[in-house]
């Protein structure tokens, strides 16, 4: 049953972040985010929802495989692959990264409290 949640808390994040639905997106993100960009920056939850809002960023395409998830009791580590495209800062950009989120239950709900991006490159 736990993995049903979770599958189905990823595919709506999924859409969010396809969607840039802010409102789900601050459902499924926890205030206490912290989140490592495929940069190093570290961003918290009120940057990502600012992006999404302001449309300085948009996804257009967001394909997911590989998708792993490890339960550690009201803890779980989900890690994927995605082949994302979209528009930031008005130039388009289509590349591969993998994701690592954790996800923590708490008061009865799960959220997203950490995680980090990794641009996948070629060798």
């Amino acid at each position: 049953m736990e993995n049903i949640t979770i599958e189905n808390l990823e595919e709506k994040l999924r859409q969010a972040m396809l969607s840039s639905d802010v409102a789900v997106l601050d459902e499924l993100i926890a205030d206490d985010l912290v989140w490592t960009m495929h940069t190093g920056k570290v961003v918290n939850k009120q940057f990502d929802l600012e992006m999404h809002s302001s449309g300085i960023f948009r996804f257009t395409s967001l394909d997911i495989s590989d998708r792993q998830i490890h339960f550690y009791g009201d803890c779980v580590v989900v890690t994927l692959k995605m082949d994302a495209a979209g528009i930031y800062n008005g130039q388009a950009f289509s590349e591969n990264f993998r994701f690592t989120r954790v996800w923590v239950q708490r008061q009865n709900r799960w959220q997203i409290v950490a995680g980090h991006v990794s641009q996948v490159i070629p060798l």
